[in-house]
């Protein structure tokens, strides 16, 4: 058997997400669609993603693994792949992996990017890949509040209600907030992420630039372990996973 690492990009706006789903097109179902041809029957071959994106959520950098028999070149796959694939799914490489590498648990870190734009107007070309949310922010104070997440924490106040998890606590490496003349980009990288998390921490962080919760919330937020504690989940379309680390 051999086990393949494919990297991909996809606007996330048309899909339910990356796993199956009973209702929906999801990422996964494409990719193991794609498959079939080289396997010869259906269903193709599971393949495993490193993050399971929700519905909307975009990716610059998704990697999956998967197990074949077919000793096809790497880049033939790639080709043939896109060729089946939807315009806004794609493979940008294929290679061959270590015997069981797992796109999931061998993942030792992932980084993502939110876009918030802030002006009175969004551009039409932005739309499906930004939260439009036009006001004034105290961006020093969003600065602020951001470092006190940087670090070893419980973030079980910064996931998805009901939620099965266990253990929600999470190394978050970097956060940075960066301004432009149309709004704000959140950088975050850490050992991993709870469902909604990311989205969590950007909507709170975006009512501390709204003045509606103070900089020196955060650590109650934190050490409170209720998702009620901490602020609004920021919209899906905003979202970009953007490299997974191994």
């Amino acid at each position: 058997m051999r086990t393949l690492r494919l990297t991909l990009a996809y606007d996330g706006t048309n899909y339910v997400g990356w796993q199956r789903q009973p209702d929906g097109v999801s990422i996964q179902q494409l990719i193991e669609d794609a498959f079939v041809p080289f396997v010869g029957h259906a269903p193709g071959p599971s393949v495993v993603g490193a993050g399971r994106t929700d519905a909307g959520v975009h990716a610059l950098g998704q990697v999956a693994s998967v197990n074949v028999a077919f000793e096809h070149e790497t880049g033939a796959i790639g080709r043939a792949l896109n060729v089946r694939l939807p315009a806004d799914v794609r493979v940008l490489q294929v290679e061959d992996a270590m015997p069981g590498f797992h796109a999931r648990f061998h993942a030792t870190g992932k980084s993502y990017r939110y876009r918030v734009v802030t002006a009175p107007v969004a551009s039409p070309f932005v739309r499906w890949f930004c939260w439009h949310a036009p006001a004034r922010y105290d961006v020093d104070a969003i600065r602020a509040a951001a470092g006190a997440f940087v670090g070893r924490h419980d973030f079980a106040s910064f996931q998805a209600s009901g939620s099965s998890v266990e253990e929600t606590t999470r190394t978050i490496e970097r956060l940075d907030v960066l301004r432009d003349e149309d709004g704000l980009t959140f950088e975050i990288t850490g050992d991993g992420f709870l469902r909604h998390m990311v989205r969590t921490i950007v909507g709170t962080l975006m009512e501390v630039g709204a003045g509606s919760r103070p900089v020196s919330a955060t650590a109650e937020m934190l050490a409170a372990r209720d998702r009620r504690a901490a602020g609004r989940t920021a919209p899906a379309q905003g979202l970009t996973l953007v490299q997974v680390r191994y």
